[in-house]
């Protein structure tokens, strides 16, 4: 009773620990095996409440609270990708002036051409994983008649296939 006294733990609770049943419940166990399934067929997004909604939809009751502890117990996390957020553009690009004013309609080929180069920065659209070189592409696109767009890769620089 003297280490009781060196960690600060008192005599009762010791003696109620070691008196505990050390018996292993199969609804438990068979509880935890469910939740940890779930949780895998999901790849790892599925949280407490999906979990308990899809267990008791197979027939095994569990309610979103037991599905916490279960989950706390088995160190599972839902974790879930986040949405791909598009920047907009505060204004129109200034320096080059719209002579189309979004007015596509032509008589003949080759009278209307547009252009546009898209430069992608290493390390800033790779976020999901993946390890972005510099990208150059570099597109004309020809309005013909009927409103047909044929397009056309010009060049492109530094492209990993």
């Amino acid at each position: 009773m003297q280490l009781c006294e060196a960690f600060g733990v008192h005599r009762s609770s010791y003696k109620y620990w070691a008196k505990r049943s050390h018996k292993v419940e199969p609804r438990k166990v068979h509880e935890m095996a469910v939740v940890k399934a779930i949780h895998r067929e999901s790849n790892g997004s599925a949280g407490a409440r999906t979990i308990a909604t899809i267990s008791s939809a197979r027939g095994h009751t569990l309610s979103r609270y037991r599905a916490t502890g279960i989950m706390k117990r088995l160190g599972l996390v839902s974790c879930q990708l986040p949405k791909h957020a598009y920047r907009k553009a505060a204004q129109e690009h200034t320096e080059i002036e719209n002579h189309l004013n979004r007015e596509f309609t032509v008589a003949r080929p080759n009278q209307v051409w547009c252009g546009d180069v898209t430069y992608s920065v290493p390390r800033v659209q790779g976020k999901h994983g993946c390890l972005n070189g510099p990208r150059v592409y570099l597109k004309c696109v020809n309005i013909v008649p009927g409103g047909n767009l044929c397009m056309t890769m010009l060049g492109c620089a530094g492209i990993r296939v």
